[in-house]
């Protein structure tokens, strides 16, 4: 496939160019907004204008915000088989225009076109789980304290919702929140990053596709701020989903308390990735790289920190080297690339920084460093060694395709220097130890812990953070509860 794209050769490359959608999808329609006014939307391989999505004003917002309260009764009191089938025709649409959706991903992302399909496949997996999980929306019958009276529990939907998705994984995310949303019976308003509106309005337009109503998805593009107050302020928005950087979930989270809102925040991470001296050395390898290297480090469960017993160090250093230089960089649409681009030039300057304030402290610079001759924004994989947890690379969320090595020498220690953040999403160890395997995997400040494996995402598990990295989980059937709300009944009179 021809790797450069602008924006009328896109939608060429598409197998349905109706998928390519550069409008607002409010109440059913899609529309300019009622400004006329739109921002290019950039591909960071190239950067060249792919497409102007329309940016939505206030007044936007606000109609699609009215769109899902009316929506939400008829939607909320639907069965739960019937959702389930509406959702199971969503799933359905989502995996047969795979490869279009990984194009408009690619094109507007910048990672590789394989990596960006099994996004897609992943994030349809919260739809399909969620088609299911509905249908066990359970409750409870309560011994009773007095006679003639039963006490029972009930869950149902909280109303309307919102959801303010990253551009690191412009399908997945909304998918990972839509799923439940829509499951328990709650319209959903998407606010995509701007970075990557395509994706979102490719999705709504399958959702309208799959028949669900008007009204119950909306998807607005825009000015963040003036969205996000929006969303958060609104009386008629009954809950928030936001993943993202911590510095803005803070934010989100002090809005949304004027009117007590439920947030689910799914926020910055600074992931550690322990190896200790009795772990497979092949395992490791293979595990740091799937962690580190995945969307070009661009995750927030990426390992931030590697930090690897002095018994081990220099055996796996040499061949974590060897398979970091093996990477091959290039144009998501290349066959064979395996790493792409950074999203901005942004990026690209952090990971710079960081690199520099490592060398500055003493570290050494064993593969990459800097810019790849490809230009843009492509940034050389990188290993560093001889790093210190007071560094800014261990401090701070990189973001980027440096792997930053710390060394240790006891199990303590390795958990301290784990334990040392405001943070704590992901975090992974490798050890053959099964006693070690509970013990460190119970002493680990994190909301996900990976044991010998650097992938851990699945829908049918609970993903989320503590301590700065957020509150709520998203996925598996504690995911469906970020949008329900529990009700008690007391029925009284019933004698006996």
């Amino acid at each position: 496939m021809d790797s450069t794209f602008d924006r009328s050769r896109l939608r060429s490359h598409l197998g349905d160019a109706d998928l390519l959608r550069e409008d607002l999808f409010i109440d059913g329609v899609w529309t300019p907004g009622s400004a006329g006014e739109r921002s290019d939307v950039v591909d960071p391989a190239t950067g060249a204008v792919i497409a102007r999505m329309a940016d939505a004003t206030g007044a936007d917002v606000r109609r699609a915000i009215d769109a899902a309260e009316a929506a939400a009764p008829a939607w909320g009191a639907m069965t739960a088989i019937a959702r389930a089938r509406v959702m199971r025709r969503w799933y359905d649409l989502i995996v047969a225009n795979a490869d279009d959706l990984a194009t408009i991903l690619v094109a507007e992302q910048g990672k590789p076109f394989a990596e960006a399909r099994g996004e897609i496949l992943y994030g349809a997996g919260f739809v399909e789980w969620y088609a299911e999980e509905c249908k066990r929306a359970y409750g409870d019958v309560i011994p009773t304290n007095v006679a003639g009276r039963r006490l029972l529990t009930m869950r149902q939907p909280v109303g309307v919702t919102a959801a303010i998705t990253p551009w690191n994984f412009p399908s997945a995310m909304i998918l990972r929140k839509a799923g439940p949303a829509l499951a328990a019976g709650c319209p959903m308003i998407i606010k995509p990053a701007e970075e990557t509106p395509l994706s979102a309005t490719a999705l709504a337009e399958l959702a309208a596709r799959a028949g669900i109503p008007n009204g119950v998805l909306s998807v607005v593009s825009g000015r963040p701020a003036m969205i996000g107050e929006i969303l958060t302020s609104h009386p008629s928005v009954r809950a928030l989903s936001f993943t993202g950087s911590t510095e803005v979930g803070k934010l989100l989270m002090a809005q949304s308390a004027q009117t007590v809102k439920k947030v689910a925040l799914e926020l910055g991470g600074n992931a550690p990735l322990i190896v200790f001296d009795d772990a497979d050395l092949d395992t490791a390898v293979a595990g740091a790289m799937a962690s580190k290297f995945r969307n070009a480090g661009q995750t927030c469960v990426c390992a931030n920190r590697v930090i690897v017993q002095s018994g081990i160090h220099d055996a796996f250093v040499e061949r974590f080297r060897t398979a970091i230089e093996a990477l091959t960089v290039g144009n998501g649409f290349e066959d064979g690339s395996e790493q792409g681009p950074l999203i901005s030039e942004a990026a690209v300057e952090k990971v710079r920084r960081h690199i520099g304030d490592a060398v500055a402290g003493g570290a050494t610079v064993l593969s990459g460093g800097d810019r790849h001759p490809l230009g843009h924004t492509y940034f050389e994989p990188t290993l560093l060694t001889g790093v210190r947890p007071d560094m800014l690379v261990a401090r701070e969320e990189t973001f980027g395709p440096v792997a930053a090595v710390i060394e240790f020498d006891t199990e303590d220690e390795a958990i301290a220097i784990a334990n040392d953040t405001p943070f704590g999403l992901a975090s992974y160890f490798f050890t053959t130890d099964l006693g070690r395997m509970w013990r460190v995997g119970e002493a680990l400040e994190f909301g996900v812990v990976g044991v010998n494996t650097g992938l851990i995402s699945y829908e049918g598990a609970p993903f989320g953070g503590v301590k700065e990295s957020g509150v709520g989980r998203e996925g598996s059937r504690h995911g469906l509860d970020e949008f329900t709300e529990l009700k008690y009944l007391c029925v009284d009179g019933l004698g006996g």
